[in-house]
Formats: C-alpha cells, structure tokens, sequence
C-alpha cells in the first residue's frame, strides 16, 4: 500500500459525509447572521409595503456589498471606513427640523420616522460619481408626504438639507476635507418628484450607521452624494441652497448632479459604471434610467451648464 493512502478509519464518517452539504448550508447560513447581528445590532424589523411602480426588476446587490462598499466622509474618505467607524454615529433621541418657508415648522424623531409616514420598500439603481453603482431595497417615504405637512409657502423654491456635525466623535469631521456640516439641496419640484424619498431602511430593516442612519435622502436619478446621510435639518428656502461638494470642487460637482454620460467629470468619463459585484462594466443609463419619470424637470435646459 503506498504510504500516500489513507486507512479506513483516517477517512470520513460516512453519514456525515452524506450530512457535508446541510453542515455547509448551515455554516454560510451562520456567517450570514454574524455579518447580518454585525450590520444590525439591534435587528429591528420595519413594517412596510413593497412598491412596484418605481421598483426597478434588477438583482438587488447583497447585504454585504451594500454595508460594506460606502461613502460616507463623516465616517472616513475610504469606502471600507464607513463601516469600520460605524459605531461613532450615536443616533440616540435624533431629532430633525423642519424649518424655513413653511407654515408649519416642527421635528421629527425616530419614531415619527415610521409612524407619521407609510412606508414602502423600493428597489433604486445607486450610480456614484466615481463610475460604480448598485441595486438597494430601500425603505422609506416620499419626501412629498413631508413637504405636504409642512405646507411651504409662495417664496420657498428649494430644500436645503443639512447632516449631522459631531466632530467631537465622527472621525472624518475632524479633518477639514469638507466644510462640516455636510450640506445638499433640491429644487422643491425635484423634491416633490414621487421618486424623491427619505429612507429609514433597507433590507427590512432599520437603517445602519454606515448607510446614514437613522434617516436618509435618496434621488434615484442624480450621483450619489446628492442622497445625503443622516440628516438633521431640512430647510425651505428662497434662493439655491449651497451644497458641500459643490462648494469644495464648483467645477466637478455642480448643483443638480444628473447622472448623465454624455457630461464628464473633468478626470473621467461618465459614460460606463461597474455594479458592485461584477467584473464587466455597463453602459450608464441617462437619469440613471429614470428618463420617463424625470426628463420633464429639465426641459429647455442646457445640461452642459446646469450639470
């Protein structure tokens, strides 16, 4: 007998050989709920309905790949940082003002979040300015629900939108990489747009840190970093509000940020995007394919000008 093989009681149980394919099923299954305790210490599930007008039909990316992969310059430049620096988001007794413009100004807390608003579970592309993008089941409301409570009157034009500043215990804050806090706008019928909506969730459940918990922007159509994280003051104003990125690079980032391939960065091209999760890059869509819900916003506008 060669001194290569093995004797019969070196070799595996037999039963448990036929059991190899339930132990593995069991350990990815493990892993998964590790990774998912991790991402979701407190598991909170959210009640909500599944919309099917605005959902895309894609392969939505993993729970891993969407809270794993993030930017979020609060929580650090790198994309990996977000997560590793999560727990220094405290989202406890979080409040969000609403102010400006409006006849009714009040707050929100996390509890009005998902009891003043219905919910609805809605699968959007995310398509980011650095050309890669992935498919989310958010969870959240139309941010027309809000502007109705708050009844903005004849001057407001705009929403100015305003995240958290916490230098004290954010990391990325305590760099000067942008003017702290973080700030973005819309244009009030670009908020008004049933596609514009302020998520509390993905995945069924509460948002994580890394993701801009406990409330969130998301406009579908427009580069990433316009779907500002964990907000803290949503003001109806006159004039154009000043945005973050607008203000640190006005030539590469400009108000409206349409994900448009035929507008490029001034260091790249827009043209092609890489779902997180594949190899090959694909063609980016106008509006990030959200053209017949969209387009009419910005008839008669140069593009070029307006990017």
């Amino acid at each position: 007998m060669s001194k290569y093989c093995l004797k019969g009681n070196n070799v595996t149980d037999e039963k448990l050989f036929h059991q190899r394919r339930a132990i593995i099923k069991s350990s990815i299954a493990f892993s998964l709920l590790t990774f998912s305790n991790l991402v979701f210490p407190n598991i909170k599930s959210l009640s909500f309905s599944k919309d099917l007008k605005y959902s895309t039909n894609e392969q939505t990316n993993t729970l891993k790949q969407i809270t794993s992969y993030n930017n979020f310059y609060e929580l650090g430049s790198g994309k990996r940082d977000p997560m590793i620096n999560a727990d220094k988001l405290n989202t406890n007794n979080w409040q969000v003002t609403i102010d400006g413009e409006v006849e009714n100004k009040f707050t929100l807390d996390t509890d009005d979040f998902t009891k003043k608003f219905p919910l609805e579970e809605r699968i959007y592309r995310l398509r980011c300015v650095e050309a890669w993008s992935m498919v989310v089941p958010w969870i959240g409301f139309e941010l027309n629900h809000l502007i109705k409570l708050a009844k903005p009157t004849y001057k407001a034009k705009y929403i100015s939108f305003e995240s958290v500043y916490d230098p004290e215990n954010l990391p990325g804050q305590k760099r000067d990489t942008l003017a702290w806090p973080y700030r973005e706008g819309l244009r009030l019928d670009e908020a008004r747009n049933p596609l514009t909506i302020l998520s509390v969730g993905l995945y069924g459940r509460v948002l994580p840190n890394q993701n801009g918990s406990p409330i969130r922007l998301i406009v579908p159509w427009k580069y990433g970093f316009k779907s500002i994280k964990s907000i803290k003051r949503i003001s109806f104003v006159e004039n154009m509000p000043d945005t973050s990125w607008n203000l640190e690079a006005p030539k590469e980032y400009g108000f409206y940020s349409n994900v448009n391939p035929y507008v490029s960065h001034p260091r790249w091209s827009q043209k092609r995007e890489r779902r997180i999760g594949e190899f090959r890059k694909r063609e980016t869509l106008m509006y990030n394919g959200y053209a017949d819900n969209v387009a009419h916003l910005y008839e008669g506008m140069d593009l070029k000008k307006y990017f």
